[in-house]
């Protein structure tokens, strides 16, 4: 059964300290925001605006200047073994997943390597696992041999998907996990992601550049500028009647009004 999951992030600041000579950088600035069982939740932004800082603050690959991470009301702690914890509960898609995932390893080994971790489960139930976690993702169980070099972009991006879901987490964490595919794939691991949150329950915090792949996902939305979110609300809400003038800039951006990627989608099937 899905354990539910609270993540709570209150008054984050992170400082980048330049070298002599250089001003440093604030990167966050105060940024709140919650991520509850079911949710899911974006965080929108250009390059630069500290989406990115903040998703590598919460996966503990980054220290937080000031402020405080919350899972489950508990404040997130250093040490191996919080970490380890803590990664079972989240994980994480990246933008590249041919720089994500090891050139040298299978499939199948990827998805083995982080099941004995996490879970520790006997050798034929493992095997079971990653031939339904290939399933799950679209894929057919005998892409477990093959290496990441022999894939597509989408595949190789299913796959990272698959491996993130290996441990089975309560929260992934997608940053930028459409932004490098062609708008037709695009569209189809938005949809599948739409289908993984469905079947399992799970929270996503989803961090994007791209105001256009947002309604396809997430519920709620939070816009971020120079370190500090600028716009929060309900995705219909901010998306239809945006009030910040940052917002209002960014959705002017969208490629092309009225734009859906699951419509692309749908002439190249």
């Amino acid at each position: 059964m899905r354990h539910s999951v609270s993540l709570e992030v209150r008054e984050l600041t992170k400082t980048f300290r330049a070298r002599r000579g250089a001003a440093s950088v604030q990167a966050l600035r105060g940024v709140s925001l919650d991520v509850h069982t079911g949710d899911a939740v974006a965080l929108v932004g250009e390059s630069g605006s500290g989406k990115s800082t903040l998703a590598r603050i919460v996966m503990g690959l980054e220290t937080a200047t000031s402020g405080s991470v919350l899972l489950d009301g508990q404040p997130v702690r250093k040490g191996r073994s919080h970490v380890a914890r803590r990664a079972r509960r989240i994980q994480m898609v990246f933008q590249n997943p041919y720089s994500s995932l090891d050139p040298m390893q299978t499939v199948g080994s990827a998805l083995h390597e982080v099941i004995r971790f996490h879970l520790g489960l006997p050798e034929k139930e493992r095997k079971d696992r990653i031939a339904d976690l290939l399933t799950s993702v679209g894929l057919q169980t005998n892409m477990s041999e093959r290496k990441p070099g022999s894939l597509s972009g989408g595949q190789r991006q299913r796959v990272a998907i698959a491996r993130a879901l290996a441990a089975d987490p309560d929260l992934l964490v997608l940053d930028e996990a459409v932004s490098a595919l062609d708008v037709s794939v695009q569209a189809q691991i938005l949809n599948l992601l739409n289908t993984i949150r469905a079947e399992r329950g799970l929270a996503f915090l989803f961090i994007t550049h791209d105001l256009g792949v947002v309604r396809q996902v997430c519920d709620h939305v939070h816009v971020m500028s120079r370190g500090e979110v600028v716009e929060s609300g309900s995705v219909d809400d901010v998306l239809t009647c945006p009030t910040h003038p940052y917002t209002q800039v960014l959705l002017a951006s969208v490629p092309r009004p009225g734009w859906r990627p699951e419509a692309v989608a749908a002439l190249n099937r």
